[in-house]
């Protein structure tokens, strides 16, 4: 009898957790699933509302929006400025975090917390933007890669994997007259590649949604990423949605936009990129920070 209780009380606790993560499975996908539909309904009807599926199903929010020249280069940009930036801080916060568990290095410790403080103060928008003004960063593409070389997150992960990878590995290769980048190389990056490619996938999202820097210190129109065209969007869709279809599209295909209809397109066109990298990256999430964690 215990036994027959015991098991259902079980299967309810298991049906009760399923239930439960559906319903935040469901509230978490939701809003992209509307945004999608929405983008590939007619403007007008869609504008009265949808739940499940599209209606007047068409694709003349993309058709409009791919017309125009300046989505191109900003994506251009956006893709060089999150390849080049997530190489950059992948490789100079790997090398730090190594060099920072060395005994040798003088200041070591000082050398660490005073990266680590970064993640309790922050200076403020007025002292970053004169610091970059000063360092004639803006209207340059090094904004985009040298300001994030370095993060305090990534480096106290890093560190933390490194240290509890087995000492004698690398104490053997010292015997062998390995010096300590022949061991970073073929030692310690190949060790900790689940965190390398954790740090990789945080720091490829970060690149590809930043767009602040951007905003107040690029003017230059072959230096805009895509983030700041959808901002720039966002902000005129109403004046978009005023332009004569007919002017880019077909006639016989040209339908009337609303300021919504553009700016959920111009949302998918800028989120969908990073949706199809992630799921490809996102088993390295668990792994790495759980190794990355073990020691405090």
């Amino acid at each position: 009898m215990n036994t027959k209780r015991t098991n259902f009380m079980e299967a309810l606790f298991h049906s009760c957790n399923l239930a439960f993560f559906l319903i935040v499975a469901f509230a978490c996908t939701y809003p992209f699933y509307y945004i999608l539909i929405y983008t590939i309904s007619d403007p007008v009807k869609a504008a009265g509302g949808l739940l499940l599926l599209p209606k007047g199903l068409n694709f003349v929010n993309y058709e409009k929006l791919l017309q125009t020249p300046a989505l191109y280069s900003t994506a251009v940009i956006s893709i060089f400025r999150t390849v080049i930036g997530t190489i950059v801080t992948v490789a100079c916060c790997t090398f730090f975090s190594y060099i920072v568990t060395k005994q040798e290095l003088y200041f070591r410790k000082f050398i660490y917390r005073f990266v680590v403080i970064t993640l309790y103060f922050n200076a403020g928008l007025i002292p970053w933007y004169l610091t970059m003004r000063f360092m004639h960063l803006d209207n340059n593409f090094l904004l985009y890669v040298l300001p994030s070389a370095i993060s305090g997150f990534y480096i106290v992960l890093i560190k933390t994997y490194i240290e509890q990878l087995p000492a004698a590995l690398e104490e053997s290769a010292m015997m062998d007259g390995a010096g300590y980048w022949t061991v970073f190389n073929k030692i310690i990056v190949p060790l900790s590649l689940p965190i390398i490619a954790t740090i990789a996938v945080f720091a490829a999202v970060g690149q590809w949604n930043a767009w602040q820097d951007n905003y107040f210190l690029v003017s230059k129109p072959s230096l805009q990423t895509l983030q700041v065209m959808l901002y720039n969007y966002l902000n005129s869709a109403a004046a978009m949605a005023n332009m004569n279809p007919s002017d880019l599209l077909d006639k016989s295909a040209a339908h009337k936009l609303t300021p919504e209809s553009i700016k959920m397109t111009m949302t998918m066109i800028v989120t969908l990129p990073i949706l199809f990298v992630y799921p490809f990256m996102q088993r390295y999430f668990v792994k790495g920070i759980m190794l990355g964690a073990v020691k405090g």
